[in-house]
């Protein structure tokens, strides 16, 4: 495992905030426009997902950038301008396990949350999620680029199974404050150490999160985690927003646009 010290498309069925009329297909019969354009996707279960597209001209890779608890694509308002800046096409996708943290998260409000109040396993709704991720896959083989996987908090944890469950389709993976957050307290280890691509992990500068990153870095095979903890950060993707993490964000950008340009350029 490395380890970096740091001193510091698809059609468009709707391009609104209403609901699509059916299940959207994954097929890309019209040219996406340079800006953000966002559509439904149709998740592998069979919901509709949100997403936005950020397009890169002449693009290296393409970014699926999942969000954390409570929160939605617009986690990534600000990050994805960036990468498409570097050189990355991005899609951010509203998944049904999320909420308004960042704005309205659009998949979320179609689902109808369970009746009553019953005690449901932990981490249930999180890997509920898991089919969101891989119908951005699903969208994202069309792009013909390599695709890298990006996570924030509970979707830096199942970023892990999903790239073992496609090998051979993902270059790269990116997880910002991953953990146990399910039930199998050894999930994300187990699939992790199944994950034979490059990762980078990295979390708050808490010691909590910087061991739960490192248990993870630490089972990723052959020595292809890089485990980078900030000295100032926040939990998640947040953690390059200047707003939410106003002393470490650009020095977390350093980290992570080194990490890019090993495995994409």
């Amino acid at each position: 495992m490395k380890r970096l010290a740091m001193v510091g498309a698809l059609l468009c069925v709707s391009c609104g905030t209403g609901a699509p009329e059916g299940n959207a297909s994954n097929v890309a019969t019209v040219e996406e426009p340079a800006q953000p354009n966002s559509f439904w996707l149709a998740a592998t279960d069979g919901p509709n997902v949100r997403g936005t597209i950020y397009r890169a001209d002449n693009p290296k890779a393409i970014i699926l950038l999942f969000h954390q608890a409570g929160s939605g694509r617009g986690e990534y308002a600000t990050i994805a301008p960036r990468l498409v800046a570097a050189g990355y096409s991005a899609l951010a996708i509203d998944q049904r396990a999320g909420g308004g943290l960042f704005g309205k998260n659009e998949t979320a409000a179609l689902i109808t949350p369970p009746a009553g109040n019953a005690a449901r396993p932990e981490g249930q709704e999180y890997l509920a999620a898991k089919p969101d991720l891989q119908g951005a896959i699903e969208w994202a083989r069309r792009e013909n680029l390599p695709i890298i996987l990006w996570g924030s908090s509970y979707s830096a944890s199942l970023v892990f199974p999903v790239a073992a469950e496609n090998p051979g389709s993902i270059k790269a993976v990116l997880a910002f404050s991953p953990g146990e957050y399910f039930a199998d307290k050894q999930y994300v280890e187990n699939a992790a150490a199944k994950v034979n691509v490059p990762v980078f992990i990295t979390s708050s500068p808490a010691a909590g999160e910087v061991a739960a990153a490192r248990a993870i870095a630490d089972k990723v095979p052959g020595g292809k985690a890089t485990l980078y903890t900030p000295v100032d950060g926040v939990h998640g993707s947040s953690t390059l927003i200047a707003a939410r993490d106003p002393k470490g964000a650009e020095a977390n950008w350093r980290a992570v646009l080194a990490f890019l340009k090993t495995v994409a350029g």
